[in-house]
Order: structure tokens, then C-alpha cells, then sequence
């Protein structure tokens, strides 16, 4: 069976796992303020160009999304998203049982435009009734977005202007963050999104690790007591080091970005088989998520051999399907998907 249904079927990067044995049976303190949790902190902060960051390791990606909304808001505020952001469609209401509501705004190709950022808060405040309403409160966004699309340095920068003109933080969710910034038609760099963002994580369970994500406030911004914020909402490990030394490992020798080159470099190889063939695709997609508009008829053959994403109706007869690379996909399974397709 062949499996492209998302992109952390896998367990962890060789490096990950010799990093973990190699520290095992080390008696290091907890609640990462560990050696290595230490040490990884601050090669995250050296790679993005701030090394007065603040970075927290988190135990996965709700759980960071959670704790920094609920961590930025008051409780009369929420998080503007696009409406198929993932915090609007994948999070199993984990941000509105924090209290916050998701004020979704129409959203183009999985991206939200500054311009229809700017209408919205505008909007809002010039309502007369806003004092009765839910104030937006920061902004989200992923990058790469839910349909695997990116933002240009130039679309980001306006999106974080808006932000700034409104004195909301702007948030990146970056789950996949390194498939984003390894696509070549990518023009934003880690110090880019530090630079433009208030906030944002660095995805690790997606990217080589077991689990675990870096949240970083590159501006040394962080809420006060956000360590006790963290534990309340079941994102602290008191075995921290299992998360700091997985990260250790994949900012030691530029591997994040080594490994996340391979899910594009194998996303590219599909892509270009599919096209081929003659395959239809539901959006451009550049990074290692592919979407196709299969019939439904098709389903059930290509189920036989292969795991995939259902993603959603297109029509009456046809279905649109996620393909998903990763760092740990072989080129020998895209050309067996291939000669299936």
C-alpha cells in the first residue's frame, strides 16, 4: 500500500532519533530548561535573525495554536482567518473552547488579501453597534496555506502593514513552514517571516521529528508568564527535552530545510506525471500538497493501492483528493503511484 494521505505517516529523521538515544540516558531538567532544549532554542532564534526571540516548545500544532490565540486575546476579542484556514475548518473548535470565536473572512486560493483584510477592520470599526460585537483581535494565517499555496514576500508585508495599522498581531501558523520556504517559487526566507510576523511556529512533527512544534515571538514578545499559559492548556511536557533535543537535531546542519527540500523535489516529480496524464487540478499548488479532481468512480480503484486525502465534493460525480508528500518520500513510491495513475 501506498501512502500520500499527509505528510507525517512517518516517524522521525535518523538524526532525530540518534539525538534522542545519544541524550536518553542524560538526567537533564525538566520543562524544557534542558541542555538541549536550551541549545535548540537558541539556534532557532540565530536562524531567524533574532536572537532575542522567545521560543517555546509546544507538543504539537493545535495545542500552539491554541495557546497563542487564547494567549494574545482578551475575552471579548477573536482571530480574524480566512475562511479555510485551518483554525476556521480543522481544529475541532479548539480555539472557540478557549473562549474566542474565528471571524472568518472570504478567503482566495487559501490566502487572505490585504485588501479584504483592510475592508473587514474597517468595517468593523466603523460600525456604530462594534462596542456589541466581537473585536477582531490578531490575525492568522499558515504558510503554507490549507491548499498548500504561498504568500509573496509582497503579499505578507502588506497583510503585516494592515495588522500594524490596526495594532493587531499577526500570527503564522507554520506547520509545514519548511515545505514552504524550501519551494523555489518561494520568496520568503525564515528571517522574512520573522521580520514581518509577530508570532509565529516552526513546524516539526510535519518536518522530521516525532512531534513537537517551536513557537517563536521573534521581537522578544512574548505574554507574560506564557511558560504557566502553556502548561494550563496541555502543551507543556515535563519531559521537555524530548521535543528540545528533536529540534537540536533539525536546526544542527541546516537539516530542516535539507529534508524539507526532498517533499518538494518528490511533489514536483507527481505534479509533473499528473499533468502528463492529463489530470485536472483543483488549485496551483506549489509546495507538497497536491490536489486533483478525481470521478467518483475513480476512488475506489486507486483506494485498492493507495491512501489518500478525501478532501471535498466538487460536484456530483467528482471528488477532489489530496497527494501529499514528505521529507521521508521516496522517488520509488511516486513512480509506483505513478504507474498506478
Amino acid at each position: 500500500m501506498l501512502h500520500f494521505e499527509n505528510d507525517y505517516s512517518e516517524g522521525a529523521h535518523p538524526n532525530v532519533l540518534r539525538r534522542l538515544i545519544d541524550t536518553n540516558s542524560a538526567q537533564l531538567t525538566g520543562y524544557g530548561e534542558d541542555e538541549c532544549s536550551v541549545e535548540a532554542k537558541r539556534k532557532i532564534a540565530q536562524a531567524c535573525g533574532k536572537p532575542d526571540a522567545d521560543v517555546f516548545l509546544l507538543v504539537g500544532g493545535t495545542q500552539s495554536n491554541q495557546v497563542v490565540i487564547s494567549s494574545l486575546l482578551t475575552s471579548y476579542e477573536g482571530v480574524v482567518a480566512a475562511d479555510t484556514g485551518h483554525v476556521s475548518m480543522h481544529e475541532a473548535g479548539a480555539i472557540e473552547t478557549a473562549g474566542h470565536k474565528v471571524l472568518t473572512i472570504p478567503g482566495v486560493n487559501g490566502k487572505i488579501e490585504a485588501d479584504a483584510l483592510e475592508r473587514f477592520l474597517a468595517a468593523f470599526f466603523e460600525d456604530p453597534n462594534h462596542d456589541h460585537m466581537v473585536f477582531p483581535g490578531m490575525v492568522y494565517i499558515s504558510y503554507p496555506t490549507e491548499y498548500g499555496t504561498l504568500y509573496s514576500k509582497d503579499e505578507l508585508t502588506r497583510i503585516s502593514s494592515v495588522c500594524h495599522r490596526y495594532d493587531l498581531p499577526l500570527y503564522a501558523d507554520g506547520a509545514r513552514l519548511g515545505y514552504a520556504l524550501a519551494c523555489p517559487q518561494s520568496d520568503l526566507t525564515l528571517t522574512d517571516i520573522a521580520e514581518l510576523c509577530d508570532v509565529f511556529y516552526i513546524g516539526g512533527t510535519k518536518v522530521g521529528a516525532l512531534c513537537g512544534e517551536a513557537v517563536v515571538f521573534p521581537g522578544g514578545n512574548a505574554p507574560a508568564h506564557m511558560l504557566t499559559m502553556i502548561k494550563q492548556h496541555g502543551a507543556l511536557l515535563a519531559k521537555g527535552r524530548l521535543v528540545g533535543a528533536q529540534f537540536d537535531a533539525l536546526f544542527t546542519d541546516d537539516l530542516y530545510m535539507r529534508i524539507s527540500r526532498n517533499a518538494i523535489e518528490t511533489a514536483a516529480s507527481l505534479r509533473e506525471a499528473l499533468i502528463e496524464r492529463g489530470y485536472r487540478f483543483y488549485i496551483d499548488s506549489p509546495t507538497n500538497q497536491i490536489f486533483i479532481i478525481l470521478e467518483d468512480s475513480a476512488l475506489a480503484r486507486l483506494a485498492k493501492d493507495v491512501i489518500f486525502s478525501i478532501w471535498e465534493r466538487f460536484d456530483d460525480e467528482h471528488t477532489v483528493i489530496r497527494l501529499a508528500t514528505s521529507w521521508a518520500t521516496k522517488q520509488s513510491d511516486v513512480d509506483a503511484l505513478v504507474a498506478l495513475l
